[in-house]
């Protein structure tokens, strides 16, 4: 199977990449304003963000593969903040918080290798049984390692970050 790259993708690709020996595209044409560079999150009152890593200057049909990331801004530590802000009391956020906080620090050139990284980390850690702890906020609810929660607080979102899935559901 055949992907283009993603920041942070939803559910959909995730699995995508677990179930069949995926290869990303890196000669393909880079299309702006997709989830190659974009994510989206819900932050802690389940309105969604949107997380854009900056990439320099596209010219005209630039591959996949040429995207360099801007640091212009601090978009990794807004990026970093934010996710701390949306995620931090999840149930799971602070087991695998240390595996993608190094994403924020480390400066990668080229997007690519950012996203074919973290997405690797993610499907990683999706493949690990869930921590065993004795968090009252887990013991009253049953969450399918699969999936979303689905609840009429927050309705189901397909854009939405696999993020969402790893740390689960705010309370």
């Amino acid at each position: 199977m055949l992907l283009p790259t993603a920041y942070l993708p939803p559910l959909s690709y995730i699995q995508a990449l677990m179930s069949e020996p995926a290869t990303i595209e890196q000669m393909e044409t880079f299309e702006k304003q997709t989830f190659r560079n974009r994510a989206l999150i819900r932050d802690a009152k389940a309105d969604l963000v949107r997380l854009t890593v900056p990439v320099k200057k596209v010219e005209h049909k630039q591959m996949t593969r040429d995207i360099e990331i801007s640091y212009q801004s601090r978009w990794q530590h807004q990026h970093w903040i934010t996710l701390v802000s949306a995620y931090q009391h999840t149930p799971y956020f602070m087991y695998f918080a240390d595996y993608l906080r190094p994403y924020y620090e480390r400066e990668y050139r080229w997007l690519i290798d950012l996203n074919d990284e973290l997405n690797a980390t993610l499907v990683s850690l999706l493949k690990r049984e869930k921590p065993t702890t004795n968090d009252k906020r887990l013991t009253t609810r049953t969450v399918d390692w699969s999936g979303q929660i689905w609840t009429d607080k927050h309705p189901w979102q397909t854009e939405i970050s696999i993020l969402d899935t790893l740390f689960d559901e705010r309370y």
